[in-house]
């Protein structure tokens, strides 16, 4: 019958398991061979937090309330290890209050006091030893002044009254309270120990109080390798006790800080290193662990094992970097926010490959793509086609399945929800234009656009090669899929499409054709589908990987790419504010006509006319009265331009803004006086994407056509003929 997985929230989960079992039934009449919806998958969502289990995923980090920071010697300390990075420290401090005061119970697990009373006893034994040099240089003495090698327990001892300071210190200017707590191995593993510590930080944290949690170093004794017991970890260094600590408090997350950017698979370093993005238990073979850091006594196979622990006591884990100045001063905030931050320990391993590998898949498979003879990539393309007829009740039944979720959501609005909804002459459609696609591909690659003679017997040659891998972020629009497709596999290059998740069963299907019409000549990976839980923002990190991004969807989506995407470019457009401008001289049948094909055959597209314009000669006449009637008739809402609304003692509701990209059975209606000031309005509020003058007069319309600056300039024609497809393009 198919599988369906759909994201279930509390509130709605009888709602959402009975919407479940409808689509089951309606998916059984489907061949299983040929179909399988996957959507958005949150295992056991609802009853995660209550059994205790961690979290599967980066996005649910974001619902943390209980947070351990582990800051290790690496992170509080100097390069030359006498003395703390204060800096560095200051910033981790604003974040945690940050976050504390956002409503979450923050505690902080640290080192430095032994490196601050490093500092503190040799700026003493210096202090003592000049005196005493002093004193002696009168009798001629002179003795070296060399500090001796000082025990870590003394230099604990020492720091940690000034360590715990200045944290007071630097809370005190975020208004946050904090608790010093000294823990060694015996108040974990005696029971009343345990109990009255975890009465204590519990008691903390209802008072909004921070407990700041370090090791009693000035007594403790030396760690014990190897010294875990039935499942319970020893407090041999800060990881292990962090660990123990989030266990023990149940806290939702643990971020443990360090030198390094995370776990990588080998030594960071080394040529063929590579940063974990998730590591899974039981990964451990795969990793070859390097040196611990320059101090402290853990290393990163210490935090391994301690993160491990700590998740299978039901804390999520992270880590990360906290010297990097690009980003200690958001790394925490980053991470809680589900930013793709350092490495993230998850329970559940994906069915299939990250987002990395599947890029590395689209590269590779991409460059086949590109060497294969353009008759291949042009059958590819026209068999894509074909399955798109062939099995065109999957994807409307896949489509309807999307519509129906979306309704019962009730969170889009009527012009999106056309955007999602394909039909069989939609279909019909896009298999024409695959078809103009294919033809147009036989020469996209290796033609030579230019050839210069450099030198007698050497000439340099310009062709036409692919861009590498593109990553196209579309929303609620499936029949972007195909299109986006077949014009990277016509160019020869590597895809990653990001859809819209009212569009997952809809996407699927047709990822699922387009990968099988690939497969006719071995080229199955060069399109990829992202359908894991990765953030848009941090898909548009990965500026070593991707060459491209192509945003399709509403303004908000482009500015958004455009602004997260660091290292990428990005091709951006416009929005669709088009205007069709009513001349004096227009003939009202065209008007008529032409008004009604611009507003209503598709007023979801981005060519669709948003803003009518009207002579003013033409107010009070029988071409005006019909206007209005036409739209009126096909259920149009007008909204008045300030001017229209002037001539009017009861006019429809005012445009909030001239420049409205409705997107719907909407449009605004303004009067101007003349063509030029018809061509000033579009300037001022239209986005240069396509604009319609309506008039008989052939000087006027040349007028028009000469000084407005936008993509598409028509002459009696509907605002609807700006389309690729409808200009031969495919």
């Amino acid at each position: 019958t198919g599988i369906i997985i759909v994201e279930l929230q509390k509130p709605k989960i009888i709602e959402k398991l009975n919407m479940l079992l409808q689509k089951l039934t309606l998916c059984s009449k489907i061949p299983p061979q040929r179909f399988q919806f996957l959507t958005k998958h949150l295992t056991q969502e609802c009853n995660n937090r209550v059994h205790g289990s961690s979290f599967a995923h980066r996005g649910e980090l974001r619902k943390a309330k209980r947070i351990v920071i582990k800051l290790g010697s690496a992170v509080i300390t100097r390069g030359d290890e006498c003395g703390l990075a204060l800096g560095r420290l200051a910033s981790i401090v604003e974040q945690v209050a940050m976050l504390q005061n956002q409503g979450r119970e923050m505690m902080i697990v640290t080192s430095g006091a032994v490196a601050f009373g490093k500092q503190r006893l040799r700026h003493e034994i210096l202090l003592s030893q000049s005196v005493r040099h002093a004193l002696q240089s009168g009798n001629g003495q002179h003795k070296d002044m060399s500090v001796p090698v000082l025990e870590a327990r003394a230099c604990a001892a020492a720091g940690q009254s000034g360590l715990m300071a200045l944290y007071e210190a630097m809370f005190t200017q975020y208004s946050t309270c904090t608790a010093q707590v000294l823990v060694t191995n015996l108040d974990f593993h005696d029971d009343e120990k345990r109990q009255n510590l975890n009465s204590t930080l519990q008691e903390l944290l209802r008072m909004n109080i921070v407990p700041i949690i370090n090791t009693n170093d000035a007594v403790v004794p030396p760690p014990e390798p190897n010294s875990d017991l039935q499942g319970v970890i020893s407090i041999k260094d800060n990881d292990s006790l962090a660990a123990r600590l989030a266990v023990e408090m149940k806290a939702d997350l643990l971020i443990a800080l360090s030198d390094v950017e995370g776990l990588y698979n080998s030594p960071p370093g080394t040529d063929d290193a590579k940063l974990i993005d998730i590591f899974y238990p039981g990964d451990q073979q795969s990793i070859t662990y390097g040196t611990k850091s320059r101090v402290g006594i853990g290393g990163m196979e210490a935090k391994v094992m301690a993160a491990l622990w700590a998740l299978r006591g039901g804390t999520s884990v992270v880590i990360a970097n906290g010297t990097n100045p690009k980003i200690t001063g958001h790394v925490i905030t980053d991470i809680v926010e589900g930013k793709k931050v350092g490495t993230f320990f998850s329970e559940i391993k994906p069915a299939g490959p990250s987002v990395e590998e599947q890029t590395e898949m689209a590269r590779n498979s991409g460059r086949i793509l590109a060497s294969l003879h353009p008759d291949q990539r042009s059958e590819i393309i026209c068999h894509l086609a074909e399955l798109l007829i062939e099995r065109k009740d999957e994807v409307l039944v896949a489509n309807k399945m999307d519509i129906e979720m979306a309704v019962s959501a009730g969170r889009l609005p009527s012009a999106m929800l056309k955007r999602l909804s394909l039909s069989l002459e939609k279909l019909n459609s896009l298999a024409v234009g695959l078809r103009q696609i294919a033809i147009a591909a036989r020469d996209n690659i290796g033609r030579v656009v230019r050839r210069t003679r450099v030198a007698q017997s050497l000439e340099l040659e310009q062709v036409t090669v692919p861009i590498g891998v593109l990553l196209v972020i579309f929303e609620a629009r499936p029949d972007c899929l195909p299109q986006v497709s077949a014009l990277a596999i016509a160019s020869g290059n590597a895809l990653l499409l990001k859809g819209g998740k009212e569009a997952a069963n809809t996407n699927y299907v047709l990822h699922q054709l387009t990968q099988e019409a690939l497969s006719l000549h071995g080229v199955r990976e060069a399109v990829q589908m992202v359908s894991t839980h990765e953030e848009v923002e941090d898909i548009c990190r990965l500026d070593k990987m991707i060459d491209l991004i192509i945003p399709r969807g509403s303004s908000q989506l482009v500015q958004e790419i455009q602004r997260v995407a660091k290292g990428i470019p990005v091709l951006g457009h416009s929005e669709g504010i088009c205007h069709v401008y009513v001349d004096a001289d227009a003939s009202v049948s065209k008007v008529i006509k032409i008004v009604r094909d611009s507003k209503c055959d598709y007023p979801a597209a981005c060519n669709a006319m948003e803003t009518l314009l009207i002579h003013r000669d033409i107010l009070r006449t029988p071409m005006f009265d019909q206007i209005i009637e036409m739209l009126h008739n096909e259920q149009v809402k007008i909204h008045s331009g300030p001017r229209f609304a002037s001539y009017l003692t009861f006019s429809p509701s005012e445009a909030r803004s001239l420049r409205t990209e409705y997107g719907d059975l909407e449009c605004c209606l303004e009067v101007v006086d003349s063509v030029q000031e018809a061509v000033e309005h579009i300037h001022k509020y239209g986005s240069s994407h396509t604009d319609v003058i309506i008039t008989e007069n052939k000087e006027t319309a040349e007028q028009f056509l000469q000084q407005l600056d936008s993509a598409c300039v028509f002459w009696n024609t509907s605002s609807r003929f700006a389309d690729g497809y409808r200009f031969g393009l495919g």
